[in-house]
């Protein structure tokens, strides 16, 4: 019996002893917690209710907006603004680099040893070689860093989306230092009377290495017009990767090559002009033979700027009014339109 009955009671001391401990621990987190109801019992509730519903939505959209501002692309993030310091990127440059300077050393020279010949038909023999070396440096240079060597193919690449506008400054900077080398290995090797005659092979406006060239709204013209057919006719095809997959890369580089010599033909044989070397096709290998000539290869200079930068914008708008199915590429995926609208503030739909 005494068991029996003890038992009872300790279960009893037992039971209020948590409870003792229950409500401190209550009074505790009552004291921890605000002191608005202390503070203002005069509110009523639900005008105290109200600004605790208004402070948590603030906290909520303040998150949301953090979040998206994460999601979201910024500006330094599609101009890809990161590899400006990478050093896989420059280390790609330097392919763009060693590969223009061969291209310029060895067009400059194709086109001298062209105007020089008497041959019938100079701008033909021109326009096969030419083409024969494009195939060549492309199969050289596109396991390096893509197989640009030519600002309207890295800028135009740019605009299409394919890489960043960091990489395509980078290469574009690389090809024109590239150009400048190339031009000085030629003049190395010239003696001073083909220099002087023949203007290094560079670009020609007004003025041409042996006889007045064509006029400048002519040459502007042809530059675009080249420009554009070259974008559209051949480099269209390396940007889809579906034609890449069926044809492969060399035949991409052919064709690149055939339509760059059939362009060099045209555009000789249209003005009729000998000492017009077509229409430049490449502005880093024009500036490369200014820089080291000088003279009268800066006179109308700009229009082989001009020209190809026209084209980039109409092949580029091109690209946007056709159908979206038409256009299949892989790569960087942050074109022109979309940076400009990132750049004012206009979300993406």
């Amino acid at each position: 019996m005494s068991r029996q009955s003890g038992h009872p009671k300790r279960v009893t001391s037992t039971r209020v002893c948590v409870v003792g401990v229950q409500a401190t621990l209550n009074a505790e987190r009552s004291a921890k917690a605000p002191a608005i109801r202390d503070e203002y019992p005069q509110v009523p509730v639900y005008v105290k209710n109200f600004f605790r519903w208004f402070n948590f939505n603030r906290r909520h959209n303040r998150m949301c907006e953090n979040e998206k501002k994460q999601l979201s692309p910024t500006v330094s993030k599609m101009l890809g603004l990161n590899e400006l310091c990478s050093l896989d990127v420059w280390r790609a440059s330097m392919g763009e680099l060693l590969g223009t300077a061969v291209l310029v050393f060895m067009i400059d020279t194709i086109v001298i040893s062209t105007i020089e010949s008497d041959i019938k038909m100079p701008n033909l023999v021109l326009s096969i070689l030419v083409a024969i070396i494009i195939v060549i440096l492309l199969l050289a240079v596109h396991p390096v860093s893509g197989g640009h060597i030519n600002p309207i193919i890295s800028f135009s690449a740019a605009l299409a989306g394919l890489i960043s506008m960091s990489r395509a400054l980078i290469y574009i900077i690389a090809q024109c230092l590239g150009a400048i080398l190339g031009a000085l290995a030629l003049k190395a090797v010239v003696s001073s009377s083909i220099e002087q005659n023949f203007s290094l092979g560079g670009c020609t406006g007004p003025h041409g290495p042996i006889i007045e060239g064509i006029e400048t709204a002519q040459a502007l013209w042809l530059e675009i017009f080249c420009s554009f057919i070259f974008l559209f006719a051949s480099i269209w095809m390396a940007y889809d990767h579906r034609k890449v997959k069926e044809l492969g890369h060399t035949l991409i580089f052919v064709i690149v090559g055939v339509v760059l010599g059939l362009l060099v033909f045209v555009s000789t044989t249209l003005t009729t002009k000998k000492g017009y070397a077509g229409a430049g096709l490449n502005p880093a290998r024009c500036i490369g033979a200014a820089i080291v000539r000088g003279g009268h290869l800066w006179d109308g200079h700009w229009v082989f700027w001009a020209g190809p930068t026209i084209a980039f914008f109409a092949f580029y708008l091109y690209t946007k009014i056709i159908p979206r199915q038409h256009h299949k590429s892989k790569a960087y995926d942050h074109d022109f339109y979309n940076v400009v609208k990132v750049m004012f503030g206009v979300r993406q739909l």
